[in-house]
C-alpha cells in the first residue's frame, strides 16, 4: 500500500484566487466612484460659495446704492425746504398784493386771472399792463436767488407752468375744448417767458436762462376743484413758476447702475 501525499490545496480551492481579484475591483471601482463624487460635490460647493459671495456683493452695492438715493432724497427735502424759506423771507410782504402764494416745495404761483392776461380776443395771450408790472418786480429777485451758488449747481429747470380751466365757448367736444386750451396756456407761457427774458437785468444771466427756463402749457390737466367737487373756474386759470433740481436725475441714474 502506497502512501501518498495530498497537495496543501485541493483544484476545489483554486476559485478563491479569482474571486478575490474580483473584490479588489469591485472596491476599486467604488473607490473612483467615491473619489469622482467627493470632487463634483466640491466643485459644486465652490459654485454655490461663489454664488454667495456675488449676492452678498451685489446685496451690498444695493444696499450703499440705496443709502446714496436716501442721502439725495434728505438733501433734495433740505433743500426745497431751504428754497421756500428764502423765498418766504423775499417775497413774503409782496405775496398778498400780487395775489400769489407760496407752496412748500418753493413753487410760486400767481393765481388772479383779471391780472394776468388780456381778455379781449379768442386767444387772451397778451399779459397785462399790471402783470407785467409784478415780474419787473419778481423775477429779478427770483433769479437772484436761483442764482446764488446755494442753488444754481442743483437746478436743472425753472418751469413756468401755463393752467387753464375746462372752459372753451366754442368748442364743440371735450377734446377740442382740451387741445384749444393747450394752445392757449403754451401762448400765455411762451408770452411770459419772452417778457421776462427782454428784462433788462435778465441780460446778465442771459445764457443761464436759456439752458434753463422753459415755457410749458399744461391746458386744464391739473384743474383746481371747490370744497364740493364742482371745477374752481376762475382758480384754475394762473401761472406758476417752480423749479427743479438735478436730484431725479441723480437718483435716476443710480436705479440705472443697479441693472
Amino acid at each position: 500500500m502506497s502512501s501518498r501525499l495530498e497537495p496543501a490545496f485541493s483544484h476545489s480551492d483554486d476559485h478563491w484566487i479569482p474571486l478575490s481579484d474580483l473584490m479588489t475591483g469591485l472596491m476599486m471601482v467604488f473607490l473612483l466612484v467615491a473619489i469622482v463624487y467627493m470632487v463634483k460635490l466640491e466643485a459644486d460647493s465652490q459654485v454655490i460659495r461663489d454664488a454667495n459671495v456675488q449676492i452678498a456683493a451685489h446685496s451690498k452695492r444695493i444696499e450703499e446704492q440705496s443709502d446714496r438715493i436716501k442721502q439725495i432724497a434728505i438733501l433734495y427735502d433740505q433743500m426745497k425746504t431751504e428754497l421756500a424759506g428764502d423765498l418766504k423771507k423775499e417775497f413774503d410782504m409782496d405775496l398778498p398784493q400780487w395775489d400769489a402764494e407760496l407752496f412748500q416745495d418753493g413753487t410760486i404761483r400767481f393765481k388772479a386771472p383779471e391780472v394776468l392776461f388780456d381778455s379781449k380776443g379768442p386767444f387772451q395771450v397778451d399779459l397785462k399792463p399790471r402783470f407785467q408790472a409784478i415780474l419787473r418786480d419778481f423775477f429779478p429777485r427770483y433769479v437772484e436767488i436761483l442764482f446764488s451758488g446755494k442753488y444754481r449747481d442743483v437746478i436743472e429747470e425753472v418751469r413756468i407752468e401755463g393752467h387753464t380751466s375746462s372752459f372753451w365757448q366754442q368748442a364743440v367736444s371735450e377734446q377740442e375744448a382740451y387741445f384749444r386750451n393747450m394752445s392757449l396756456s403754451q401762448d400765455r407761457t411762451r408770452k411770459t417767458l419772452e417778457y421776462i427774458m427782454g428784462l433788462p437785468t435778465a441780460s446778465e444771466r442771459l445764457r443761464w436762462l436759456r439752458e434753463h427756463v422753459t415755457a410749458n402749457g399744461l391746458s386744464y390737466s391739473r384743474r383746481i376743484f371747490n370744497a364740493d367737487g364742482s371745477e374752481n373756474f376762475a382758480r384754475s386759470q394762473r401761472v406758476e413758476f417752480r423749479v427743479r433740481t438735478d436730484s431725479e436725475s441723480r437718483m435716476g441714474r443710480i436705479l440705472e447702475n443697479t441693472k
